[in-house]
């Protein structure tokens, strides 16, 4: 049987693992899954509409699949996703997707979420990922694997920190962070590429030679990322994953500053591409 303590207070709808520990004063709301192993120590709140994978450890007074705040919520089903073994420590607040962006909320696996992080509605967090303590994330932002954000820092809605991308402390970022980048400043600025992170995930020479080599040419320097030093960066480095991943990035990065620019966008294509087909 599950390790409930008698003072949780807990929906008759959620579902609860054997193998889990639920402690003292914590409250679990409707249509909970909460996964083997996962440890919630006091006071803890998981709301409503959450699914939780293993080993998952929150510890005091997190609020985890509270509503959105976002006035065009309106009550209606959103969800929270969250993987396995994620450390979520106190006073964190992960709220719940919202109707008009996509519905859910997503928390990968094997992620540091540190004291008073604030992760918003419709985000997309990846796995591995080190949130350290005052970081806020606004909603629709998207952080992929490996990524670093310092205590403190603003990511503004609808931003994307890329894969080993890192954001120093106190930064204000309202543009997308390439994969492998060192950002910081406010607004937030390329400073360096995030070196610590490729050694520590094992990456070749070669790859973390593309990407010393991306840095200097397409953001050390001015003019830009341009279509001719991408396209030599791609015939010296015709093989490296790292490059084309920040060459996706800074492709992404034309079509618009950031996400919401970019949905602007692809509607009006869609418009376009309607129109034309009558």
């Amino acid at each position: 049987m599950s390790k409930i303590h008698p003072t949780a207070i807990i929906d008759p709808t959620a579902e609860i693992a054997p193998s889990a520990t639920i402690g003292p004063y914590c409250t679990i709301g409707p249509r909970v899954h909460i996964g083997a192993d996962c440890i919630l120590r006091v006071h803890c709140h998981i709301t409503a509409l959450t699914r939780m994978g293993k080993g998952n450890e929150i510890h005091p007074y997190a609020i985890v699949g509270g509503d959105p705040q976002d006035l065009k919520f309106h009550g209606e089903p959103t969800w929270l996703e969250m993987g396995d073994f994620n450390t979520i420590r106190e006073h964190v607040t992960i709220h719940r997707g919202t109707g008009n962006g996509g519905g859910v909320t997503r928390v990968g696996s094997h992620n540091l979420i540190m004291g008073n992080v604030h992760i918003a509605h419709d985000a997309i967090i990846g796995s591995h990922c080190i949130f350290a303590n005052n970081a806020m994330l606004a909603g629709h932002v998207h952080v992929d694997d490996y990524a670093n954000i310092g205590g403190g820092s603003g990511l503004h809605h609808f931003t994307r920190v890329g894969y080993c991308g890192f954001v120093g402390g106190l930064s204000r970022v309202s543009k997308d962070v390439p994969p492998f980048m060192l950002v910081e400043g406010s607004p937030a600025a390329i400073r360096g590429y995030n070196n610590v992170a490729m050694s520590r995930i094992g990456m070749s020479e070669m790859e973390m030679e593309a990407v010393k080599e991306a840095y200097k040419r397409l953001f050390r320097v001015r003019g830009g990322a341009g279509l001719s030093k991408i396209a030599s960066l791609l015939r010296d480095y015709p093989n490296s994953k790292a490059l084309r991943r920040i060459v996706e990035s800074v492709q992404a990065v034309h079509d618009g500053v950031n996400g919401r620019a970019l949905e602007g966008k692809r509607l009006d294509d869609k418009r376009a591409v309607r129109a034309v087909r009558g």
